[in-house]
């Protein structure tokens, strides 16, 4: 659905280009969640703003639905943002017009529908979102959920095929963020509607988005299926992320080991080995007695997993380690 060719951006700051966007190659299938996790300044707004080209990129080619992008004229380039809604961090909902006139203004600005439809239109949009008993209201009379509520509902007025979100759920409390993550869950399984958010909450990405990208310093340092990025992180940038998200520090972590005897190793779990009774299995046929340093169980999207720090003492210590290798778990020896 969305493919970067060697896109990059530099911005032009007192006479010399500034890089924001290092040459990029992105691809982003059709109905999936995608997700850009980055730290301030890494890059994640630019390359968001260059699909629906907020910004000019400085080089490179964006197709959309097989379309080059970057060759579109300014009628062109109308035309195709009709079919890319954008939801902004902090609303950007026009505080003189009711919560009814802010979803209805991008169906009179495109001028292709009578007042009867657009009116039937966004009662449409106000119930999915949940706001119906609202429309009537000004934003200052909302909370930050609701007008961020409004915002998606704004964004989904002319039916786009792309959904941009910059930042949706970063001015919200934990609570209101759930809520609107499955409220872009539904409306991604329900419309088969392609999303792209950009955050630097890895938690974000874990509970709403199929694949990720992460960056830094305007280059994609790692990219793939959240759960593998997630769980085996490779990069440090990612490792950091997933550390913060998890409340861990792998130094103090390590530390606390440094006197525990034993064989220590990581396992991960995912989907139904996430419940298995595998450890008292293993420890009954090999003999092995184990402690657990540390450990969380979760969900990733719809995947519960699990991960298990061990100590292993006594027994056939080299036939547990075969045994696990050999069940549906990723083992890592840490010492």
């Amino acid at each position: 659905m969305i493919n970067f060719h060697q896109v990059h951006k530099a911005y032009r700051v007192n006479g010399q280009d500034i890089p924001a966007l290092q040459p990029s190659d992105l691809h982003i299938a059709r109905g999936e969640v995608f997700g850009i996790i980055g730290h301030s300044g890494a890059g994640k707004s630019t390359l968001l703003r260059l699909i629906n080209r907020l910004e000019e990129p400085s080089g490179g080619r964006i197709e959309i639905d097989a379309e080059d992008v970057t060759a579109l004229d300014a009628s062109g380039l109308r035309r195709f943002r009709q079919q890319v809604g954008m939801i902004f961090q902090h609303f950007n909902l026009l505080s003189s017009k009711t919560v009814a006139d802010n979803v209805a203004l991008p169906l009179k600005l495109a001028g292709e529908l009578p007042r009867s439809a657009i009116n039937a239109r966004v009662t449409e949009l106000l119930a999915r979102v949940g706001l119906q008993d609202h429309a009537h209201k000004y934003p200052a009379q909302l909370s930050g959920g609701q007008k961020q509520r409004v915002g998606i509902a704004r964004a989904l007025a002319t039916e786009p095929k792309i959904l941009l979100c910059d930042e949706a759920t970063s001015a919200l409390d934990p609570q209101t963020t759930a809520s609107v993550l499955q409220l872009l869950t539904e409306i991604n399984r329900e419309l088969n509607l392609t999303i792209v958010l950009i955050t630097h909450e890895m938690d974000v990405i874990r509970r709403v988005c199929d694949r990720v990208a992460v960056m830094d310093a305007g280059v994609i340092v790692e990219s793939g299926p959240v759960a593998e990025v997630f769980l085996h992180p490779q990069h440090a940038t990612t490792k950091r992320f997933v550390q913060e998200a998890e409340q861990v520090n792998e130094n103090e972590q390590h530390d606390d080991f440094a006197h525990v005897p034993g064989r220590i190793l990581r396992l991960t779990f995912q989907g139904e080995a996430t419940y298995a009774p595998l450890l008292g299995t293993i420890a009954r046929e090999t003999g092995v007695d184990y402690s657990i340093l540390a450990g969380r169980i979760d969900r990733i999207k719809n995947t519960p997993y699990g991960q298990l720090t061990l100590a292993l003492t006594g027994g056939d210590i080299d036939a547990a380690l075969a045994r696990f290798n050999a069940a549906d778990v990723h083992l890592e020896v840490l010492r």
